[in-house]
């Protein structure tokens, strides 16, 4: 992948049309803003420009998604947001996975993956990066992009509590408030409103709860058999990766979600100097250093160990 300035990615943008940005499979709060904010700047130019994603959108995002009028065309120019590898895209994309023209992401663990790409490993959110292209592309921002960005930089700074909620972060949260976003009812449906189902998901999650390393690691798994009995849906379960590392005295949380026979999910929390990339490097997986994920195949509690033992080896370097 050649690396490219922002003023280069928005020319090559200007130059083409018939745009399909893509973001990645499980798609969070970051991914569907520079989805929706990318293409709704495009648009304004006067491009056909379509976010697509492999899974189901969760319901939290509709204030984006259901008022966006879909366009169907034959993809001239392909972009990705927020993905750090291809296999992120999910089966559902993965046909267009060699076909990537312009990756824009913000994961120091990027593989490279696109022609061209503007990988800022120090953005707090690749919705930072996204801001700063719509800016160079001349576009000026309206009350839906604007919501967008904020979506993104509230949701990948976990409403601006985590490290990676920089100054530069707080500035561009409030440039968009100053163009219309209503981080009043974001913020509340994102971090403060739960629906029954995802309030008994996290009853049998805290079931599930266990301690390791003195008490250092915290894990909890999120199996099949819970999002079936609680019926929550697939994108009732942002946020939850975050409940391990909360609790005082754990440097690292850890959260096994089953994503199909034998196959789980990994996401890793870290405070305290821990490293979550270095964790989740070690399993073939990457990310940032206070969040990062992997896969790893095995039955349960085969898995709970590779992932433990691995938290264990980080814990052993910060002695």
């Amino acid at each position: 992948m050649t690396d490219i300035t922002i003023k280069q990615a928005a020319e090559m943008l200007l130059a083409n049309d018939d745009i399909l940005v893509l973001m990645h499979r499980s798609p969070d709060g970051d991914t569907i803003g520079c989805g929706y904010a990318l293409c709704a700047a495009l648009r304004k130019l006067g491009k056909r420009a379509q976010p697509v994603c492999s899974d189901i959108l969760p319901r939290v995002f509709s204030f984006l998604t259901e008022s966006f009028e879909q366009q169907t065309f034959e993809p001239g120019f392909i972009v990705s947001v927020d993905v750090a590898t291809e296999t992120l895209l999910g089966e559902g994309l993965s046909v267009y996975k060699d076909r990537i023209e312009l990756c824009i992401d913000h994961h120091p663990s990027n593989t490279g993956f696109a022609r061209c790409g503007v990988v800022d490993g120090s953005a707090g959110a690749c919705a930072l990066i996204i801001a700063k292209l719509i800016r160079e592309m001349g576009v000026k921002f309206d009350p839906f992009i604007a919501d967008a960005i904020f979506t993104g930089v509230a949701t990948d700074t976990g409403c601006f509590v985590f490290s990676n909620a920089s100054a530069e972060i707080h500035r561009t949260a409030a440039e968009m408030i100053e163009n219309g976003a209503d981080s009043a009812m974001i913020t509340r449906l994102i971090f403060e409103t739960k629906s029954r189902s995802r309030l008994e998901l996290e009853k049998m999650v805290l079931e599930s709860l266990r301690y390791f390393h003195d008490g250092r690691t915290a894990l909890i798994t999120v199996t099949s058999a819970m999002m079936m009995l609680s019926g929550a849906e697939e994108g009732e379960t942002e946020g939850i990766a975050s409940i391990p590392r909360q609790i005082e005295g754990v440097t690292i949380g850890i959260t096994v979600r089953e994503r199909g026979e034998g196959s789980y999910r990994i996401s890793v929390r870290t405070s305290d100097g821990a490293d979550a990339s270095r964790i989740c490097a070690a399993l073939g997986g990457g990310g940032h250093k206070a969040a990062a994920g992997c896969s790893i195949e095995g039955d349960l509690e085969t898995v709970i160990k590779t992932i433990t033992d691995a938290a264990e080896q980080e814990l052993d370097r910060m002695i």
